[in-house]
Parts: C-alpha cells; sequence; structure tokens
C-alpha cells in the first residue's frame, strides 16, 4: 500500500485508513483479528477508533489485537469528546472530559502512547482554548504523539491551529465526512488545510455504504441500514436523492471492471489535501474488495463526470 504524509508532519501513514466503528457490536472479534491481520499484510498502518465507539469495546478489541510488538508498527489514532448516557450522544470537549477519556483509551488499548489524538467534534458548549489546552497538555507530556479534529469546518479548524500554534503544537489533521454525496468539505475545508498544513482523514467515503450499491434495488437484511444501530446513520444518504450519483458511480465501475466501492473509493482518496479515507469494512471479504483500490486511479475523464454527477452534493 502506498504511504503519505499526514498533512505537513513527518509522520508517513498508509493511503487508506482502517476503521473500527462496528467493532465490538456488528464486527465479531475473530472477525476484527482477521480485518487487522490483512489489512496490516496488504501495508496498511492507519488505524483509527474512538472513545465513543461501541462503549468502549471497539478500543479494548482493538487493544487486545494490538498487545505485542505490532503495537510499533500501527499508526494508532483515537478521539474523545463524545459518548453514550441512557442511549443519548453526548459532546463535552471539556479538558476534564478529554483528559479522562484519553486515560481511558490508553488503558484500553494497552499502550502508553497515541500516534494522533483528535477532539472528536466542536463542542459549542466550551470554550475552545478550554478544548486546545487539553491537547496542548496531552502532547507535550507525550500521551499523544500528534493532534487535531474530527467534524470541524474550515473556520474551526483554522482556529483551533491558531491556537494550537502559539503553544508551539501542530494541528495534523481533521477527520470529516467527505465522500461523492457529501462533498461540503470543498467549500472551505479542503482549501484551509492545504494552506495550512493539516491532512483530511475522511471517514465513510462511501457515502454511509450506499455508493457500494446494496441499496439499488432493496435493503439487505444484513445491512446498515437494516439495523436498528446504523439505520439513521445509514439512511441520510440512502434515497432518491443520491440515486443519480450511484448509478453514475456503477456506470464507472462496470466500465473499468471494478466494483462500485472501489470507484468511490478511489475518487475520495484522490481529491486534493486528503491524506487516507477511513474504511469500515464489517468482514474480510469486504475489506478485500476495497484493497482493489490500490490497483485503481481513476481516469480523468471518469473523475470529471463524476464531479458534474455530484456536484450538487457540494
Amino acid at each position: 500500500m502506498q504511504t503519505r504524509r499526514l498533512g505537513a508532519t513527518g509522520l508517513s501513514v498508509s493511503r487508506l485508513a482502517l476503521g473500527t466503528m462496528a467493532w465490538g457490536t456488528r464486527t465479531s472479534p475473530e472477525d476484527a483479528r482477521d480485518l487487522l491481520t490483512t489489512f496490516r499484510a496488504a501495508g496498511g498502518t492507519l488505524v483509527d477508533t474512538a472513545h465513543g465507539y461501541a462503549g468502549g469495546a471497539a478500543e479494548d478489541l482493538l487493544g487486545d489485537l494490538l498487545d505485542g510488538p505490532d503495537r510499533e508498527e500501527v499508526v494508532l489514532v483515537t478521539k474523545s469528546g463524545i459518548s453514550r448516557a441512557g442511549g443519548e450522544r453526548v459532546v463535552d470537549c471539556s479538558r476534564r472530559t478529554l483528559l479522562h477519556q484519553l486515560d481511558l483509551s490508553l488503558r484500553r488499548l494497552r499502550t502508553d502512547h497515541v500516534d494522533v489524538w483528535l477532539a472528536h467534534t466542536w463542542d459549542p458548549q466550551t470554550p475552545l482554548e478550554e478544548t486546545v489546552s487539553a491537547l496542548v497538555h496531552a502532547w507535550r507530556t507525550g500521551r499523544v504523539r500528534y493532534v487535531g479534529v474530527s467534524n470541524h469546518i474550515g473556520w474551526q479548524a483554522a482556529r483551533t491551529m491558531s491556537l494550537l500554534a502559539a503553544e508551539g503544537v501542530p494541528l495534523a489533521a481533521d477527520s470529516v465526512e467527505y465522500s461523492l454525496v457529501e462533498r461540503r468539505p470543498e467549500r472551505e475545508l479542503v482549501a484551509a488545510g492545504q494552506a495550512l498544513g493539516f491532512g483530511l482523514l475522511p471517514w465513510s467515503p462511501l457515502g454511509r455504504g450506499v455508493l457500494g450499491g446494496r441499496y439499488r434495488t432493496g435493503v439487505p437484511a444484513d445491512s446498515r441500514l437494516a439495523s436498528e444501530e446504523f439505520s439513521r446513520f445509514t439512511g441520510r444518504h440512502a434515497g432518491d436523492h443520491t440515486r443519480g450519483v450511484v448509478e453514475a458511480v456503477r456506470t464507472a465501475a462496470e466500465g473499468l471492471g471494478v466494483p462500485p466501492a472501489v470507484v468511490a473509493l478511489a475518487w475520495v482518496r484522490d481529491r486534493p489535501g486528503v491524506t487516507a479515507p477511513v474504511i469500515g469494512p464489517r468482514t474480510p471479504g469486504q475489506l478485500a474488495v476495497l484493497l482493489q483500490s490500490e490497483d485503481v486511479e481513476l481516469p480523468d475523464q471518469i473523475v470529471d463526470a463524476l464531479d458534474e454527477v455530484s456536484a450538487d452534493h457540494a
């Protein structure tokens, strides 16, 4: 697998990241082990998780699998600031909560540091200076090697960067939803990242699954859209408003002789400012399909056609 630098840092990472959001829920420990083994065998190094995934079960499972010499071969990303209480999503990027969640993550992951630590989302209830103070403290105490943010739009990331820069700490990354059916990062965030030096880590590069074509003729029983846990998450992009893009991806895939998911993934992987899309295969078979993207570079004509048909989603 090819590698890239994370933004303007010296950190080299694989140009695909393995996401673990479904680990501990829809992905079994056996499948998780196979996913990590296959990803590593393909040259993948960047692995993404979060304090809030499966109530901590995802980090626990990943910690079990990385408890050994393989830990130093993996660039480990985790996030703090989102949790669940009574089934409700709780956003809290206060200094107290961020550092508390980081300590929990380190224990679950069986490590004394993570390579990249992200504030999981923008928190309008907490002063940004307080959130940044937690990022700086974790960096200075060696518990994290690089810091960044997630789900921040352009001005939010730029303001965070300016506060970090005043403390001598670089902003390494912003992880945001970005795909053919979610192109809003192109409004200002892509340009901000390129100008200021932070890399983009797009999550849901397959449009929460719809760009793979699974929902063209119905809802498979084993799909995210059919599950209680992820139905609302996937449903945002499933429907008539994305049908034209889904069909265009399928047409391009037929012409190239690859699965539609490969086309959608290759498109976002090679957008300006992108370091590595975060893929979330649930099974080793799904991962094998996505790894085919390493051998695919979309022709300019196909890129132009996909840009045009998905323009409304920008």
